[in-house]
């Protein structure tokens, strides 16, 4: 399964830029997202996940199910992924 991935981060946020860097590592196409720079999409996070965390993913199965994982570190990430069934390296 190849999911559709949106990464909500703010700039500075020492998890978003791991998260960030764990998915290009891993190979993953993935919009990433700057909610200090682009307040509509601070709102559309925040309405996604209720809260106002980063970083925040929305992620899009193959069979169309969107799924949010808010104020999330690598590990949770991983856990997620598995939970899901995303392989990654």
């Amino acid at each position: 399964m190849t999911p559709e991935l949106k990464v909500y981060v703010k700039p500075g946020c020492p998890w978003c830029v791991q998260a960030v860097a764990f998915l290009r590592d891993a190979g993953f196409d993935f919009e990433e997202i700057d909610v200090i720079s682009d307040r509509e999409k601070f709102a559309e996070m925040e309405a996604l996940s209720g809260q106002t965390y980063a970083p925040t993913m929305l992620m899009k199965t193959d069979s169309g199910e969107e799924v949010v994982l808010a104020d999330f570190d690598v590990d949770e990430l991983k856990a997620f992924f598995s939970k899901h069934g995303i392989e990654f390296a």
